[in-house]
């Protein structure tokens, strides 16, 4: 016999119905981890992971599936994935502001930005022509330009040395 519950009993969903699906998007359109929309939403990451694992079935039922396609993991995978398909790759780099480094600390002053005058780390960011993340480099103190994160991250030497690939970069510091 199964259970019978009073209308509105149990636990609370502190995620509501029209955020499940929205984060589920998201997850699903720009391939973050469940972290970033569970600081969005306000929630623990395993709300999220939940939410998605009952919204993505239910999307598929209706013909909405995700192709999961290739994982690139490395940036070489990425400059491989890009000359196979002969797509356009973008690259950019974008500064966040943190807070000053501690005093003590022998590189704070790598973290101030020459072009915005604060505190800042430096992440490169490739994506594909529909602005698909396809790699992101771990950030960098803000204090560098886009074409020196470009070499230190071994792109440029791929781009010399592998494939014909066509990507469009900003002449950006």
């Amino acid at each position: 016999m199964p259970r019978k519950r009073a209308v509105g009993a149990g636990a609370k969903r502190r995620l509501v119905f029209v955020d499940r699906p929205l984060a589920t998007l998201v997850h699903l359109r720009h391939g973050t981890t469940h972290d970033v929309p569970a600081c969005w939403f306000g929630v623990n990451r395993s709300t999220i992971t939940r939410a998605i694992g009952e919204v993505r079935p239910l999307l598929s039922e209706r013909g909405c599936s995700v192709t999961t396609g290739a994982r690139l993991r490395t940036l070489a995978e990425v400059v491989d994935h890009l000359g196979v398909t002969g797509e356009t790759g973008i690259v950019d780099g974008t500064e966040l502001r943190v807070r000053r480094p501690a005093a003590g600390r022998k590189d704070r002053d790598k973290f101030i930005s020459g072009k915005n005058k604060q505190n800042a780390v430096k992440a490169m960011v490739l994506t594909d022509g529909d602005g698909r993340v396809l790699f992101c480099r771990p950030t960098r103190p803000g204090s560098c330009a886009d074409i020196t994160h470009a070499r230190q991250s071994g792109l440029v030497k791929l781009l010399a040395d592998g494939p014909a690939v066509e990507i469009l970069a900003d002449a950006g510091r």
